[in-house]
């Protein structure tokens, strides 16, 4: 999840609120981003192999294909806030959702790599840009003291969308769709995305941006409509909280006093990355596939993996603000360190290939049980209130950028199971995870339980 406004809808967050039919119909629905934002990113590993075959695509080739989504994701991270202010986090939320939808279209109806890659384009831009406007809106809809859980809809729909994508190519793929397999594949995400266009136009539009922009009867209207009861209360602290913003948007990010969480959400995003949990997601079933197993029995492994990162994840955001933020980052650390050498070693040694599923299974869980579910959280509370949005849109980058990289180059680096240096690309993961346990452990400040402004004094001691 990425930028969160300085200051949520709810008044105190320990005033009981009732949750109400319109709060969760609009939580709902700014929540289908995320759905399909898991989906437009898992759902290529399900026809990797029938577009390399169709286009005859070089490696090279094929990891361009799966990377323009990352590089649409990377500048739709970048893009989305402005116009989000300018124009309202819930209507460009429709804009991305029109963006979903072409690039469900356009898959499906592509007769060459460039068309294949301008609608995985559009579908990066989409992913992007939900990534930034999902969470704000639904961050600035709801009350205090629901604001973590609902916020964290965004990030358990993207984990079910990777498993409902992983599912729909397993039953698509049982189907003997023949030489048009692919193309449902990809274009069946038309039907989530026009429900989420169709359904847009049903919620009401934030209430604090409705402040940014003099609409105050209509920001009013939506905090009793969502169940606000102290209505003019609420107003009067969005507009505080507004002018606090005004005041402060000069201030930059790349200073000497913010080095430290500059280089922190810069080394958790790239570590998130090398991890090489993107290339599990993009070519799940060709990593099945080169180590012996059929088309159908490579599909059912994929989504025995998307179950276990959906209750891994689940767990993780459960615990983390008990267990705190760097164990959870260190245990899944040693955790896919172990797996990923172990898989590397079957790799390269043409051995035990039915343990494969344990292992990547269990790399899934170190990964959603600690990097996923701490991430965004982490970045969120290591920069001060002033450039914290600027920070998040640091993170964010970093991690789309890094996420590029490592679906570009996979496929060129990837062998079937056997053959000369086929585990390297694991060992290499493996390695990764390995520094990161001693960068987290004599690095990373434990945040659990620290006030945001505690936490920079303790930054810069």
């Amino acid at each position: 999840m990425n930028s969160l406004p300085s200051h949520p809808v709810g008044g105190n967050p320990a005033d009981p609120v009732k949750i109400n039919p319109a709060l969760i119909g609009a939580t709902l629905v700014g929540a289908l981003g995320g759905l399909l934002f898991g989906f437009d990113t898992a759902v290529i590993s399900g026809c990797q192999a029938d577009l390399v075959k169709l286009f005859s695509l070089t490696s090279g080739q094929q990891g361009f294909m799966t990377a323009s989504a990352m590089l649409g994701a990377t500048v739709g991270s970048l893009a989305a806030a402005k116009p989000g202010d300018r124009y309202g986090r819930r209507d460009c939320l429709k804009i991305v959702a029109a963006f979903y939808l072409l690039c469900a279209i356009g898959c499906a109806f592509s007769s060459s790599l460039t068309m294949i890659v301008t609608a995985r384009f559009l579908g990066g831009l989409a992913v992007g840009a939900s990534s930034v406007l999902g969470p704000m809106y639904l961050a600035e809809i709801a009350p205090a003291s629901w604001r973590g859980r609902l916020v964290a809809c965004f990030q358990v729909n993207i984990v079910l969308g990777v498993l409902i994508a992983y599912g729909s190519n397993y039953f698509l793929g049982s189907m003997a769709l023949g030489a048009t397999e692919w193309r449902w594949k990809l274009g069946v995400q038309a039907v989530p995305a026009f429900i989420f266009l169709t359904m847009l136009f049903f919620i009401p539009r934030s209430p604090r941006w409705l402040m940014m922009h003099g609409q105050r009867e209509e920001a009013a209207a939506v905090l009793e409509k969502i169940g606000v009861a102290d209505v003019p209360g609420q107003l009067a602290a969005i507009r505080e909280s507004l002018s606090k913003e005004i005041s402060g948007k000069a201030a930059p990010l790349f200073v000497k006093s913010l080095r430290t969480p500059v280089c922190l959400a810069i080394t958790i995003a790239m570590f998130n990355q090398l991890g090489g949990i993107n290339a599990l997601w993009y070519y799940a079933d060709q990593i099945f596939a080169m180590a012996g197993f059929d088309k159908r029995a490579s599909a059912m492994q994929s989504v025995i993996l998307g179950v276990v990162n959906l209750i891994s994840t689940l767990a993780g955001m459960a615990i983390i603000d008990k267990v705190g933020r760097k164990p959870l980052l260190i245990c899944g650390s040693i955790g896919g360190a172990i797996s990923l050498g172990l898989v590397a070693w079957i790799f390269n040694s043409n051995v035990h290939a039915d343990w494969l599923v344990w292992l990547l299974g269990g790399m899934v869980i170190c990964h959603a049980f600690g990097q996923g579910a701490v991430i965004w959280v982490f970045i969120s509370e290591i920069f001060p209130n002033l450039v914290r949005s600027k920070g998040q849109t640091l993170g964010s980058f970093t991690h789309w950028f890094m996420a590029m990289l490592i679906s570009g180059v996979f496929p060129m680096v990837a062998r079937n199971l056997g053959q000369p240096n086929a585990g390297l690309p694991f060992a290499f993961f493996s390695v990764m995870m390995v520094i990161q346990i001693v960068v987290v452990w004599k690095f990373f400040p434990e945040t659990k339980r620290v006030a945001l402004e505690d936490m920079e004094q303790r930054l810069r001691r």
